[in-house]
């Protein structure tokens, strides 16, 4: 792609990704900050995780953005007796006696794995070489997935009985961690009155496969300043308790901190942002509208900041 190509993308992002949104909008009401964050992770080829109580339409959100983007979609449902074949498919006989590879769900461009912690480990591990690598490795051979890939997951925050914690090699896989949260009073009318009706929302494909790859090319091409990148690296680094250069809040509430992929992954999506609204190279400023979902899933805090009643996004709201 040339450097001419890549300006008029990028000078076009702006207004195909409002259409987009827009168009989510006829089913999806409020929720603007998770569909931003997913608009975002599609630019990024990153994956997203969607933690919300039940009935705020994590689902169906996934599903009209698949729908928007016309693009190979597939569900699947996580249960405690899923096998990672479930997942990724299996070899079968056929009429002449002959094993024959079936996909599995994860052929798709988009791929919700529902309630993602409600199956054991080996399971959830099936995902992890799709996600990073983009490929399936079964019975000896490699398969690469459809183009552009996407693996976007929920989870029930309330119910830890029965439900298996994604370890944090997976958590890492994640670019966004999305917080969804009730809608207003104002939306939660509009949800009701738009939903107990006859008419249902007819959503259209505003893209297709070629247009997010070429947006992804593009907003991988947006250049970046040095500060920049050095204020994303050291917010990152200051998350790291007993390391040179942690900051006093990470020492005293946190165990762990993020990794060099969170700083890629910051970097990223101030990318990602600074498109969508057309402004060019990010800022720093951009690099802190993204630091919470980038990075609350990425850091553990300690007993006493648990007994204090600080959770992630209360320890990035002082590190910013």
């Amino acid at each position: 792609m040339t450097d001419t190509q890549i300006i008029a993308l990028l000078e076009q992002a702006p207004s195909k990704l409002k259409a987009f949104k827009e168009e989510i909008a006829k089913s999806i009401i409020g929720q603007e900050e998770a569909v931003d964050l997913i608009a975002m992770s599609l630019l990024c080829k990153g994956h997203s995780l969607l933690i919300g109580v039940p009935g705020l339409a994590k689902t169906l959100l996934i599903t009209s953005v698949a729908q928007a983007l016309g693009l190979d979609f597939s569900r699947i449902q996580f249960t405690p007796d899923l096998m990672p074949s479930d997942i990724t498919g299996t070899e079968m006989l056929n009429a002449n006696r002959e094993f024959v590879f079936h996909k599995g769900p994860v052929f798709a461009n988009i791929v919700l794995a529902d309630e993602i912690n409600r199956t054991p480990p080996k399971t959830q591990a099936a995902l992890l070489e799709a996600m990073q690598e983009k490929k399936v490795s079964v019975a000896g051979n490699t398969m690469s997935l459809p183009n552009p890939f996407f693996v976007l997951a929920t989870q029930n925050p309330i119910e830890q009985e029965g439900t298996y914690p994604l370890p944090e090699a997976q958590l890492d896989r994640f670019l966004f961690n999305i917080k969804m949260d009730y809608p207003t009073a104002a939306e939660e009318v509009q949800v009701v009155q738009s939903t107990t009706g006859v008419n249902s929302a007819n959503i259209n494909a505003m893209m297709s496969a070629e247009d997010v790859l070429a947006l992804q090319e593009a907003v991988r091409a947006v250049p970046v300043t040095q500060d920049v990148v050095e204020y994303a690296v050291n917010l990152v680094r200051k998350t790291r308790p007993g390391t040179e250069g942690a900051a006093p809040v990470s020492n005293e509430y946190l165990s762990w901190g993020a990794g060099p992929r969170a700083s890629q992954s910051l970097v990223l999506a101030a990318k990602a942002l600074a498109t969508m609204k057309g402004e060019g190279s990010p800022s720093v400023a951009h690099i802190k509208a993204v630091a919470r979902p980038v990075l609350r899933h990425r850091l553990a805090v300690n007993y006493k900041a648990k007994g204090e009643g600080l959770d992630t996004d209360a320890i990035i709201t002082q590190l910013l």
